[in-house]
């Protein structure tokens, strides 16, 4: 059934990519260009920067494809850890994430061929293992952390430091896809 949608993807994130391509939905790449804002809380911010994106990219869709664009953040005692701008900022990250639970939320926003804009956000428990300097620096060093909401990715070799997950791991890679399947199969009535 899914693979009947016809999905233009608001973003450039490889992870987002392989998680569609992994359900067999068909998937065209035109990233937004739209500039993210804060707002007063993580959930809206994340919510409001995917219906951004979605509509940013509306001109580009084909008649048959849906949009589709997500943003997601990391939140850790009420402040948003954002993409590092630098190792040291990654390092200090990882250090408050190290033997801690924090939030993982990605708001998602769905432009539909009528004009239909659907958003929607999934949250996600995310418990560090007890990480010392030397792995920390060792795993900064890596690059992986350099281009990721809260200094890491869980789909590479920031796995090895994840104790426990409370809710969707899909959604702790950036695409929550039960959720959006289930909004897609509703609006498009196709189940």
């Amino acid at each position: 059934m899914i693979d009947r949608f016809k999905i233009l993807l608001a973003s450039s994130s490889p992870r987002r990519k392989e998680i569609l391509q992994m359900v067999g939905v068909g998937v065209r790449i035109f990233p937004s260009d739209a500039e993210e804002k804060i707002y007063p809380t993580p959930e809206e911010t994340a919510v409001r920067n995917a219906e951004l994106k979605a509509l940013t990219v509306k001109d580009k869709a084909k008649p048959d494809e849906i949009i589709l664009a997500a943003d997601t953040i990391v939140v850790f005692n009420g402040k948003v850890l954002g993409k590092p701008s630098n190792k040291q900022e990654a390092i200090e990250f990882l250090k408050k994430l190290s033997s801690n639970y924090h939030t993982v939320i990605t708001g998602f926003a769905l432009f539909f061929p009528n004009g239909k804009l659907v958003s929607g956000l999934e949250k996600t428990e995310v418990k560090f293992k007890r990480m010392s300097l030397k792995e920390i620096e060792w795993y900064v060093e890596t690059g992986e952390p350099m281009d990721k909401a809260g200094a890491y990715g869980i789909q590479g070799i920031g796995a090895i430091f994840i104790e426990r997950i409370e809710g969707d791991y899909f959604n702790v890679m950036g695409l929550p896809i039960g959720k959006i399947y289930d909004i897609l199969t509703l609006e498009t009535k196709l189940l």
